[in-house]
């Protein structure tokens, strides 16, 4: 690429502001080292034979900010590299309206934020970019506590205690008693009719030998 278009191209990204026209996905990737990274760019328009561009952006943008062409996908000859880029480490493929920059045996130093491009008559459009962090040792998923859950207290019933005699209940002793007493009286009136009966037959024995 000539030098008058990547002084062009980076007055343009100094102040990006991505368009819906190019989205890309995901936003941001974290990947370990030697893995494979796979960024997404997919086109909201026809493109037709237009080409498309994947650029990097090593540091967070700023007025210094170095930017560097990676590769373009040619609707002819494919994948076209950058100067100075391991080709063997980057391609670009069409998967009908998504163009997916692949990056294989990644290194912390290809972390940064990719950027695609379409270059239009005259205007330049750009994808939000997303952000590679490469990294020797990815993060481990905490599991999630495990809140232990309090035990149901089941209210039992309490068992009838079992009864080895007679229900002795109030009505049921006052039965008794009353029985009782009956027997009693009832005992009392015969012994008294018992003695009644035997002096009178003593009397009238007594009568009979005077």
């Amino acid at each position: 690429m000539r030098p008058r278009l990547w002084l062009l191209l980076a007055a343009q990204l100094a102040v990006l502001r991505g368009s819906s026209v190019l989205q890309q996905t995901p936003a941001y990737i974290k990947v370990q080292t030697n893995k494979m990274a796979m960024l997404s760019c997919e086109a909201k328009i026809s493109l037709g034979n237009m080409r498309i561009y994947w650029l990097r952006q090593r540091q967070a943008p700023s007025s210094d900010s170095h930017h560097e062409f990676l590769a373009l996908w040619d609707s002819t000859k494919g994948t076209v590299h950058g100067e100075e880029v391991e080709q063997e480490k980057i391609a670009v493929f069409r998967d009908a309206s998504r163009f997916i920059l692949n990056l294989t045996s990644v290194k912390p130093e290809d972390s940064g934020i990719y950027f695609c491009m379409i270059i239009g008559s005259p205007e330049l459009t750009f994808g939000k970019g997303t952000q590679l962090s490469v990294v020797d040792f990815l993060p481990t998923t905490a599991q999630p506590t495990k809140k232990s859950t309090p035990k149901k207290r089941v209210c039992r019933l309490p068992r009838p205690a079992t009864q080895k005699g007679p229900l002795c209940s109030p009505i049921t002793l006052g039965l008794l008693v009353a029985g009782v007493l009956v027997l009693l009286v009832s005992l009392g009136v015969a012994i008294h009719l018992y003695c009644r009966r035997r002096r009178a037959r003593l009397r009238f024995i007594k009568q009979f030998y005077k």
